[in-house]
């Protein structure tokens, strides 16, 4: 899945969410890139709402799905 969120600027704000998604879910491998804004999520067992919620808690706003 992946999400676009906003508010992400440095490796600090890559650092922040992949910590709050993993831990969730320690299994999923998190990407982010930070120019497109988007947050990638693979080989994880994370609901879409929990991912929502663990970037939300993290700081970032969530602002909607990639395709």
């Amino acid at each position: 899945m992946k999400l676009i969120v906003d508010n992400m600027s440095c490796q600090h704000c890559v650092k922040a969410i992949t910590k709050a998604i993993n831990d969730v879910d320690p299994k999923a491998k998190v990407t982010v890139d930070l120019a497109k804004r988007e947050v990638n999520i693979e080989n994880g067992t994370i609901s879409q709402e929990a991912a929502i919620a663990a970037v939300d808690e993290a700081g970032y706003q969530f602002v909607g799905i990639a395709y």
